[in-house]
């Protein structure tokens, strides 16, 4: 099997996803053409040469529909005969969208391909797409289940997670977010996303609130506890863990990942294919894997799946220099570090989607990009990128410099 190899990644800033947002007016098409349109020009690449693009995203739909992939592929100018295909696994698209790039350069079909994701959540809303799990009795009742939210607080309530251990962590996310800006860490990856007349309209992700203390999330009241208990969420929780005896409820949006605009690409390609580019590669990907998890707790895929990748690379954790895991929620990070038994000061060490926010189709292309910058800063060989997916869902991937 012919190993994959990741030669550049970028990415857009994170734009507020709301209408007073920068990225409003930008289409989601057009935040895909902005990461596509880097690689192909920063890397003075041939775009015939690409075999294939494939994008994640969210909610596909109106604007953001009809294959965004290939509509972006042609608006970026890789030309008629470069492929598209949008692919959905909720939060882990943009990871899984490299992931099967790769698949395709390691089964030999393919030498060279792109992978990412794209989300405009300002201008499609979240759920947007719909879908049969939330509404369907004869899949939510069987299956138990619960808004992501509720999720979160259950994962708390059962792993011993007070209000004060979600906020401590909000705010380390926020200082280390905070900090990479300040030294320039995310500089090598961003791509300015510009208007028509070429006039940057955002350079900077600004989710972030760097000023954000334990006293200021304090006065937050907690977001699901009406959903949790006049919806009937809390009942649900306790039947599918009935270990617990009440849900307590401690997440809200600043312990939680932000709503956000934003679009990344990686380059993925075979040891042919970054001779006919004229690149040398970053970093090879040692093994990818999804799995499903527990529905009612939902997010704890990422310890899961991370076992599995692990053991399919032949690796242990103690392999792993520097781990990245989506921060959907304070309580999935603080879990995921529990069950793995990791020092904190390898995982997620220039904060994450607390601080910057989770464009859902694009994150996981993000913070492979993220942490490959930080491996090359440090001089540190191995890490693991992981996400949280809806309806009990995980997906990992392993990358080694060369």
């Amino acid at each position: 099997m012919a190993e994959a190899y990741i030669y550049d990644a970028v990415r857009t800033p994170r734009g507020r996803g709301k209408p007073d947002g920068s990225l409003h007016e930008v289409p989601a098409v057009d935040l895909a053409v902005t990461a596509l349109d880097a690689i192909r020009k920063r890397n003075e690449i041939d775009p015939m040469l690409v075999e294939d693009v494939v994008l994640g995203c969210v909610d596909p739909v109106g604007e953001a529909g009809g294959d965004i992939a290939r509509a972006a592929a042609l608006k970026a100018g890789f030309g008629k005969e470069v492929p598209g295909v949008q692919i959905n696994r909720f939060c882990a698209s943009g990871l899984d969208a490299v992931n099967f790039a790769a698949a395709q350069v390691m089964s030999g079909m393919k030498d060279i391909a792109i992978g990412g994701g794209v989300e405009s959540m300002s201008r499609i809303g979240m759920g947007a797409s719909g879908g049969a799990w939330p509404v369907d009795p004869g899949i939510a009742i069987p299956t138990y289940f619960l808004p992501q939210g509720i999720s979160a607080d259950l994962i708390a309530t059962k792993y011993g997670f007070s209000r004060d251990d979600v906020d401590a962590y909000a705010v380390e996310s926020q200082k280390r977010a905070a900090k990479a800006w300040d030294e320039g860490r995310f500089a090598k990856s961003i791509v300015p996303v510009k208007d028509v007349n070429g006039i940057t309209i955002l350079s900077k992700d600004e989710h972030m609130r760097p000023q954000t203390d334990m006293q200021s999330l304090g006065q937050l009241k907690a977001a699901f506890v009406q959903m949790g208990e006049m919806g009937g969420f809390d009942a649900v929780a306790i039947a599918a863990h009935p270990d617990v005896e009440f849900v307590n409820h401690v997440h809200h949006a600043g312990n939680s990942s932000g709503i956000v605009d934003g679009a990344a690409a990686v380059l993925v390609g075979s040891k042919q294919g970054g001779e006919k580019m004229g690149m040398k590669p970053r970093a090879r990907l040692k093994g990818f894997a999804s799995i499903g998890s527990d529905l009612a707790l939902m997010l704890t895929g990422p310890i899961d799946v991370s076992e599995l990748a692990l053991r399919k690379a032949g690796m242990t954790k103690d392999d792993i220099d520097l781990f990245e895991i989506n921060e959907a929620f304070s309580s999935v990070v603080l879990r995921y570090m529990q069950a793995m038994d990791l020092d904190p000061a390898k995982v997620n060490v220039n904060g994450g989607a607390i601080a910057m926010g989770h464009p859902l189709g694009a994150t996981g292309a993000m913070i492979l990009g993220t942490v490959l910058d930080e491996l090359e800063r440090t001089n540190k060989q191995t890490a693991l990128i992981t996400l949280c997916v809806a309806a009990g869902m995980g997906t990992a991937a392993i990358i080694e410099r060369v």
